[in-house]
């Protein structure tokens, strides 16, 4: 991939300053982080594109297969939704515990083929039950963006952190964009069933780069082992704090953006009469690609503002675009406030990684990528299925409003509780 690795070469002299003279990495690390990174993008694009080619149709899927109450819809979204999170909280601390001790690499292969196994076998599944148990085994055996995360950040020059963690997290977007748009068109050509099945097919594919191309960075960089600040070097005790806040803001970020998702495939059942699938899959492909631009520049918000106050400014946005789709007129408002979103969610969440990964010593950063994953994973659970069981109870727009809170209360918590890290 000589031509990916010099696209991220020219990216990275204008994505910030190096560590060393001309934006070369600093001494100790390592030299091809920048085909790392390519090559990682490119595998996580795949592979997010493989689950978005299926996972917003999940409802209309789930209706095929004979549940055509609403009420009952909602519920069966929700727990099919959610139900991949509740797997992964459980296991990625413990993916992340083995990948700094056996290698973070054999974790993000073996994420994408345990993800393209279930994946494609929700092409089969007969029953709303199998959908969901099928969906449980996902979220156990994947974990995809937190392995790569890791394996990124600890490859990494410091103060190239934030501007990798963005590119990378643009991929994500990119992959979520495309996906469900093309997923959309696929579903109305061939039925949903061959989507999992591609789904599953492109998930396999996205090892191929990380097996041939990725190098696995030492565990440690000369950098974490002396003082990170210019200033008195500060406690345990607040490091821990730091961290501990930015996981609980991972967390909400996820149950914000998650719940909000199957909430807006409803809505626009709710408003229009026919092609549901494609009007849904442009919507999630317009809102990924907001996400995607926002997460490719947003180390220039953070270098001339700052990461905490990037991040609180854009989960106050991510509130105020979550609402619009809820209680705004017609299917036009669900698209732009699901676009708007999706923009402030793609500057949100990278931010909160690089401060994680600028806060956390590269020797235990996999762990505590794997600790946040699962905090994440929890907001994936808990967002979709309270979405869907407060959607039954009380009607989506509210629903969809309580998202929104979710986003209130992240900007609460990294007001309280976050720091600004050094750079």
């Amino acid at each position: 991939m000589p031509s990916a690795a010099g696209f991220v070469r020219r990216c990275g002299r204008r994505g910030g300053h190096g560590s060393g003279p001309g934006g070369a990495p600093g001494p100790g690390s390592a030299p091809y982080w920048r085909r790392n990174l390519a090559a990682l993008w490119f595998a996580e694009f795949t592979a997010i594109f493989g689950f978005s080619f299926a996972f917003p149709f999940l409802p209309v899927y789930l209706g095929q297969l004979g549940v055509h109450d609403p009420a009952r819809l909602a519920l069966w979204s929700g727990l099919a939704g959610g139900a991949s999170g509740l797997t992964m909280a459980v296991m990625s601390p413990i993916w992340g515990w083995l990948a700094d001790r056996r290698g973070r690499k054999p974790m993000l292969v073996r994420a994408m083929i345990g993800g393209a196994v279930a994946v494609g076998l929700i092409g089969f599944a007969r029953s709303p039950t199998e959908v969901v148990g099928l969906r449980l085994l996902q979220g156990a055996t994947s974990g995809t963006i937190a392995a790569a995360t890791a394996l990124a950040a600890a490859g990494t020059p410091r103060a190239r952190v934030a501007w990798a963690l963005g590119l990378l997290t643009s991929a994500v977007a990119l992959g979520n964009a495309l996906g469900p748009s093309l997923g959309g068109l696929a579903a109305s050509l061939f039925g949903l069933r061959p989507i999992f099945w591609a789904g599953g097919a492109l998930l396999l594919a996205a090892t191929l780069p990380v097996v041939v191309v990725v190098r696995e960075a030492p565990t440690a960089r000369p950098e974490d082992a002396g003082p990170i600040h210019a200033g008195p070097s500060p406690t345990a005790s607040h490091v821990v704090t730091a961290v501990a806040a930015l996981i609980v803001a991972q967390g909400l970020l996820q149950i914000a953006n998650s719940g909000y998702q199957p909430l807006v495939t409803l809505r626009l059942l709710e408003q229009l009469p026919s092609r549901v699938e494609l009007i849904t899959g442009l919507t999630f492909a317009i809102a990924g690609l907001a996400s995607a631009v926002a997460s490719a520049l947003c180390s220039r918000f953070t270098g001339r503002f700052g990461y905490r106050r990037t991040a609180l400014i854009g989960a106050v946005l991510l509130a105020g675009a979550e609402l619009l789709g809820a209680r705004g007129p017609g299917p036009g408002a669900v698209v732009v406030g699901a676009t708007v979103a999706g923009a402030f969610y793609g500057s949100v969440a990278p931010t909160l990684s690089s401060m994680i990964g600028l806060e956390t010593p590269s020797r235990v950063q996999a762990r505590v990528f794997g600790i946040a994953a699962s905090a994440t994973s929890i907001g994936f659970a808990l967002g979709p299925l309270g979405g869907g069981l407060l959607a039954s109870r009380l009607g989506v727009p509210t629903a969809m409003s309580l998202c929104a809170s979710a986003a209130l209360l992240l900007s609460l918590v990294l007001a309280l509780g976050a720091r600004e890290p050094s750079r």
